[in-house]
């Protein structure tokens, strides 16, 4: 009776043995799954944060083997004719992870091969760096891209990206600037409208003929080295729309290689730069004084002695010593005259005419480099008499080109601008009567023809204007061996269609000029040769028939070249106006014939010279 008993215990404590084995296994079950539940649940939480939620911290990583070309987004500048100014094209930039590069001194020295312009120190440190991104090159060709790509070392990818290109190099930099390698406008057009270009809203057009352009700054650069000048400027303006067909300042720099614009390279003479202009400032005298009816143009001052006021003399550097009339003040450049015609005129008016021509205030243009004019603090009688001949007041040479263009083109005011005008027609205000603008054009003509801006002549063109120098202040006083030569013109003086504006800074002169280097020896020649290598260019042909009537000045004879030399220099304008519709190429190839134009007219002002 014991045997089955003992047999019942046994076989209960077998059972709860196994009980107890389930479930603990159970348990371990549960747990096993507890643990891999939250630990997928951490990996997932994890690609969430990095896929979804850090966004902008950092660049996704591009693949290697395949990356995707992003859209260009920045837009084009062209200039009046479509010629391509500034344009992006797609490119790769390589950066890395340094906690996935396995060997950063092999890495290093691999892409310092391939990219010789990368510094394998500053590779190595970038490399080992506790960060998990770095840059390491820039803008790559497809060639570089696919050297790098061969070199197969983790931890390096790329991020699509676009360069910005100029492809016309130093032409026209200071008008479109340049941006930083992210694209961000830093200067110029570029940040004047970096919101519009980066919008991808079409393609800004400007009112600049790269042809033109390129003429300008290869006239203005030979001007610069013949003269060893500082430095220079140039405007070329339509008169009856404000358009800027050139404008250049030298020196300038190439925005394909953004370090050459520092120092004085990246300064824009031509608008920021401002300047006491001197003697091309009694071109407003005269307007404001015919104008107002405080002279005509048989009037005349008494110049035969200078003037004393206080402790300040003003004499005539091509003193006359005599009575003259208004045409020859302007045709002698007398200041005594000048500043006897303002103090007749008055401070107030002289004010005001100042004003009308847009001298007083800051230009609109649109440039974020415009200086603003310096004037006296207090506008006392002497002001008033050195201001008639362009000292005590500093204007930008493109607010100068702009007033010049007000005198000649019937007496309205336009503002000046840099983008293309469709309506030719463009509404403007009137600041001059036309009598007086006719006037005007006429003792422009007459400087020109007979006066101190002889050397400005080019048959077939009746070119007008006004001779300026100036000297560069000094303390309170004057550097009377460092000055500001400059030449303001318009032409044809028949119907004034572009205003031409050239300012050396600090020229010295040669033997070629007799040691002179005056407005009328440096700046004056150098209108004349922009004027007959752009006539053709904009589409005027020079009219060998052409006249012009200007006052007569007694005693005055106005000079004409001999009729073979004209003939000479007329069929090579005609050739270089053929060949200009070409586009720059064939203007930038037309050396020799440059050359021999510019022979012909040297001949051509030694012969009048020697009459």
């Amino acid at each position: 009776m014991t045997f089955p008993t003992a047999q019942r215990a046994e076989r209960r404590k077998l059972e709860g043995v196994r009980k107890q084995a389930l479930e603990t296994g159970r348990n371990r079950l549960m747990v096993a799954a507890v643990v891999m539940t939250l630990a997928f649940g951490v990996i997932a939480a994890r690609l969430v944060d990095l896929t979804v939620m850090n966004t902008g911290d950092e660049p996704r990583r591009a693949s290697v083997s395949a990356s995707v070309t992003e859209v260009v987004s920045r837009a084009d500048i062209l200039d009046r004719n479509g010629v391509v100014l500034a344009t992006s094209l797609p490119t790769a930039s390589l950066y890395a992870d340094p906690k996935s590069v396995l060997d950063p001194v092999d890495a290093a020295t691999g892409l310092v091969k391939v990219l010789p312009d990368l510094d394998r120190d500053d590779v190595i440190r970038k490399l080992t760096s506790n960060g998990r991104f770095v840059w390491i090159a820039r803008n790559l060709t497809p060639q570089q891209k696919f050297d790098v790509n061969r070199l197969g070392l983790p931890g390096l990818a790329f991020q699509q990206g676009e360069r910005r290109v100029y492809p016309n190099g130093r032409l026209a930099s200071h008008i479109l600037g340049l941006t930083t390698v992210d694209g961000d406008g830093v200067a110029g057009i570029e940040r004047r409208f970096d919101q519009s270009l980066r919008s991808g809203g079409g393609a800004v057009t400007l009112s600049i003929d790269i042809r033109a352009q390129a003429i300008l700054q290869e006239e203005l650069s030979a001007t610069m080295a013949e003269f060893r000048a500082l430095g220079a400027a140039g405007v070329v303006m339509d008169v009856d729309t404000g358009e800027i067909i050139a404008m250049a300042s030298l020196p300038d720099y190439d925005p394909n290689n953004p370090v050459e614009v520092r120092g004085e390279a990246g300064f824009n003479r031509a608008t920021k730069g401002v300047y006491e202009m001197g003697s091309t400032f009694k071109l407003f005298t005269a307007a404001m004084a015919l104008d107002t009816d405080t002279v005509t143009l048989k009037s005349g001052y008494d110049a035969s002695h200078p003037i004393k006021i206080a402790r300040f003399r003003i004499s005539d550097y091509h003193a006359e010593n005599r009575w003259l009339s208004v045409p020859e003040i302007i045709l002698h450049s007398s200041n005594i005259g000048s500043a006897k015609m303002a103090m007749d005129v008055g401070t107030q008016r002289q004010q005001e005419y100042l004003g009308r021509f847009g001298l007083l205030t800051a230009s609109d243009l649109e440039l974020p480099e415009i200086g603003t004019p310096l004037l006296p603090t207090t506008w006392r009688p002497i002001n008033t008499m050195t201001i008639s001949y362009g000292h005590g007041i500093a204007v930008s040479p493109l607010q100068l080109a702009n007033g010049v263009s007000s005198l000649v083109n019937g007496g309205y005011k336009r503002p000046s601008t840099l983008l293309k005008v469709e309506d030719t027609a463009r509404p403007g205000h009137r600041v001059l009567s036309a009598r007086t603008s006719l006037e005007m054009r006429g003792l422009m003509r007459l400087v020109v023809s007979a006066g101190t801006g002889r050397k400005a002549e080019v048959p077939g063109y009746l070119i007008g204007g006004k001779t300026g120098t100036a000297d560069k202040q000094k303390g309170r006083g004057y550097d009377r061996s460092r000055r500001i030569a400059s030449f303001v013109g318009a032409f044809p003086m028949s119907n004034p269609r572009y205003t031409v504006l050239v300012v050396i800074d600090e020229p010295k002169g040669t033997k070629r000029t007799f040691n002179y280097a005056t407005g009328g020896w440096v700046a004056a020649p150098a209108v004349g040769r922009i004027v007959s290598r752009i006539g053709p260019v904009v589409g005027i042909a020079p009219d060998m028939d052409a006249t012009f009537e200007t006052p007569t000045v007694p005693g005055v004879k106005q000079r004409k070249p001999k009729k073979h030399q004209v003939r000479v220099l007329g069929a090579s304008l005609k050739k270089a106006h053929s060949g200009a519709r070409k586009g720059v190429t064939a203007i930038l190839a037309t050396q020799k014939q440059h050359t021999m134009i510019r022979t012909v007219r040297t001949a051509l002002e030694q012969e009048i010279a020697s009459n």
